[in-house]
């Protein structure tokens, strides 16, 4: 009867050494899981987002510009938010726009 009773102990502290062990591996694993996250999520998208600042930081006047809507034209003045863009080769179309609504900058040739 002793020797079942040590069997059972002996099984409870292992039951109890593994549930720590697996404790610990869940952590393991959900910090892997946010590594994952910010390598492959957050980090790119965070480049992305400088980047599109540089474009925007570097515009000047007379240059060419894509709008998000596919709109060719070229800048004709530009403030802190936004810019006023001319359309064509109409002069009296100008509309004012935001900065965010430009999508790509071509330098203008000097």
């Amino acid at each position: 009867m002793d020797f079942v009773m040590f069997l059972s102990e002996a099984q409870s502290a292992e039951a109890g050494a593994t549930t720590g062990g697996l404790g610990f591996s869940y952590i393991i694993s959900i910090v892997v899981m946010l590594g994952i996250f910010y390598f492959l999520l957050w980090r790119p998208q965070s480049k992305e987002r400088k980047k599109v600042e540089a474009m925007l930081q570097e515009m000047e006047v007379g240059d060419v510009v894509v709008t998000t809507s596919g709109f060719y034209g070229v800048l004709i003045d530009i403030t802190d938010e936004d810019v006023i863009v001319e359309f064509g080769s109409n002069k009296n179309c100008r509309i004012p726009m935001r900065k965010s609504a430009i999508a790509q900058v071509e330098k203008a040739e000097k």
